[in-house]
């Protein structure tokens, strides 16, 4: 049975940042919705904040290394596959050199790559962990810090790639809000009004719900739009345990008090809000039938208010006034009902027959003038094409072609054929503004190759880049894994389908990666923790150290690493036993030359030095 797990990270006080108002809040509401309402153990809720208690003997004060230790441990001694892991982060996040880094409590701008904690390292390692992973990301951008792209582009990449489910609380061109009015940022408040509603049980609900209520939010508050970017997988997944996702459906619950989602009088009214395509669905009457739940938000009427306002941008004007009220006190409170996002209208339109058979004729003429204007430029393309091959001009040229060409072997021909149709492959790549280096954009292009059917002009040219699109994910997929990038090689080859050729290469690859992951992993481990015996000037903890290392098998990933760290540690114990005789310490120095291990490229030199000076 897959357990449920969270670790929920919210910093205020930073060293070297502004600090925060509302991070530490948003942690804490969070982790106590999941253990309260959702079902999840306490002891599987981890909270990491200012002021949260230890853990057993250890701290949960947000630094890089207490975050990265325990990630470590419970991937090592607690996490099993297919558990299901919510890791949340509320706080500053920065980019460097094109990569993403959330920022520690301790967290430098000057010193990122050193005090941040890399993005695409951590999500592969929860790739490799074969966990249900759910990132919740409600990062804050930093004013005036260097940043060679905005924090989140790569975020949004990597979550692709490696087909995690990611959200993030706003698009990389846009700013996080938080408010001491609401108490929270404005992501959390209104993921924990999706949860508490009933819209969070899987993650194309919960996208659609918080993509319509947080512009409003925003707008109502006098900010700037803050739109979330979901990343869902394409193999779906629930995301709330079973029996909390019924009694949640059964629970009426007020999901905020009153003294939060405060907000002045003076902010505009809802219904001010311009309308967005996302907007129009209707909010209907409640339903149920075999395939979808549907609730509809009640209407919350605010008891002694004079001027009611309503969000036509939610709700048809016939059904409902809003979902969204003032109460008496001039304090915004969100509906607690149980919301759904509509994907289609409720009601059928009331536009009149003859204006609807005016506009879909006068849609379908249009569509089939463009059709027209697209068929007939192919032609012209495909005409002169055909010209040129039946020409007997062209015909009596290649009687006249050099003979070298002529004599060419057919291996040349058929790796100048190959060459050129990879040229028009990558070609057509580019035209669609997709990247050859990017296994995503590949699997796009091949996605639509296949919309084009046979017979249709293209179709045969469509076939060949499929297969040299799949070949070329492939390549890619290796050239991570050369690199010991296994988590990003896996997702890359996973991309490639069972109806592609080198479908089966790709899976064998993939068990064989997963392997070696695995293996580069726990070796990894053994020589971080090699690294961290030694201690500068003292011979001793170079000579752990090694004993250490020398536990890396042979043949496996990270042992060529493991090797040259014994050679340059056992160089580093002769330059101190040489040292020490220099310095007239000649039995220390003795000592310490004995230390060098047998089978190290030191050792001889090491037993020629302590003969000499056993002489002296």
């Amino acid at each position: 049975m897959a357990n449920y797990w969270a670790i929920a990270i919210g910093i205020n006080q930073y060293q070297l940042f502004q600090p925060l108002s509302c991070a530490q809040a948003d942690a804490e509401a969070l982790e106590d919705f999941l253990v309260t309402e959702a079902g999840f153990l306490p002891k599987h809720c981890l909270l990491m904040t200012d002021t949260s208690p230890p853990i057993g003997d250890r701290s949960t004060y947000p630094t890089k290394e207490n975050i990265l230790l325990l990630l470590e441990d419970l991937a090592a001694t607690s996490w099993q596959p297919e558990d299901y892991l919510w890791l949340f982060f509320s706080g500053y996040g920065v980019n460097y050199k094109g990569k993403d880094y959330l920022m520690p409590a301790e967290g430098n701008p000057e010193l990122v790559q050193e005090t941040g904690i890399e993005l695409r390292s951590l999500m592969q390692s929860l790739q490799l962990a074969e966990l249900n992973v759910l990132l919740l990301l409600d990062i804050n951008r930093a004013f005036g810090t260097q940043a060679d792209a905005p924090v989140g582009e790569e975020t949004i990449e990597l979550a692709q790639e490696l087909q995690l489910a990611t959200i993030l609380s706003c698009q990389p061109e846009q700013f996080s809000h938080e408010s001491s009015e609401l108490g929270h940022g404005f992501f959390t408040a209104a993921l924990l009004e999706a949860l508490r509603s009933g819209n969070g049980s899987n993650l194309a609900d919960l996208e659609s719900y918080l993509s319509l209520i947080m512009p409003k939010l925003c707008h109502h508050h006098w900010r700037p739009v803050q739109n979330p970017a979901t990343i869902i997988p394409s193999r779906q997944q629930v995301i709330l345990p079973k029996l909390a996702i019924e009694s949640d459906l059964q629970a009426e619950s007020v999901i905020y008090p009153e003294e939060s989602f405060a907000v002045a009088l003076a902010a505009p009214p809802l219904d001010d809000y311009p309308k967005t395509s996302a907007e129009r669905g209707r909010w209907g009457e409640a339903t149920v039938n075999s395939s979808q739940q549907v609730k509809a938000h009640k209407v919350e009427k605010s008891k002694g208010q004079q001027g009611k306002e309503s969000a036509t941008g939610l709700v048809s004007q016939p059904m409902a006034e809003t979902s969204l009220g003032v109460n008496p006190k001039g304090r915004f409170i969100p509906n607690s009902s149980k919301g759904y996002v509509s994907r289609l209208p409720s009601n059928q339109s009331s536009i009149p027959f003859w204006k609807q058979f005016i506009l879909w004729g006068g849609g379908s003429l249009l569509v089939a003038g463009l059709i027209a204007v697209v068929f007939l430029r192919n032609q012209e393309t495909f005409k002169i094409k055909q010209i040129s091959s039946t020409s007997p001009n062209a015909a009596g040229s290649d009687r006249t072609l050099p003979v070298r060409l002529k004599n060419q072997s057919s291996a040349q021909i058929t790796s100048s054929s190959e060459s050129k149709k990879r040229n028009q492959a990558v070609l057509d790549l580019a035209k669609m503004s997709l990247r050859q280096t990017q296994a995503s954009d590949l699997s796009m292009a091949i996605a639509t190759a296949r919309k084009i059917r046979p017979g249709e002009p293209l179709y045969q040219q469509a076939q060949e880049n499929i297969k040299i699109w799949s070949q070329m994910i492939l390549d890619l997929a290796e050239g991570r894994a050369k690199q010991r990038q296994y988590a990003g090689a896996i997702a890359a080859a996973r991309l490639i389908t069972k109806d592609e050729a080198p479908y089966a290469k790709a899976q064998a690859a993939i068990n064989l990666w997963r392997l070696e992951g695995k293996q580069y992993v726990s070796n990894k481990t053994l020589l971080d923790a090699a690294n961290a015996l030694i201690k500068s000037g003292q011979a001793s903890t170079y000579n752990r150290a090694i004993e250490v290392a020398k536990k890396v098998p042979p043949g496996q990933p990270g042992f060529d690493i493991a090797q040259k760290s014994i050679y340059n540690w056992s160089e580093k114990i002769l330059d101190l036993a040489k040292r020490r005789a220099t310095e007239g310490e000649l039995n220390a120095a003795i000592a310490t030359a004995a230390l060098v291990p047998e089978e190290t490229g030191a050792y001889e030199d090491a037993q020629d030095a302590i003969q000499k000076w056993q002489k002296k």
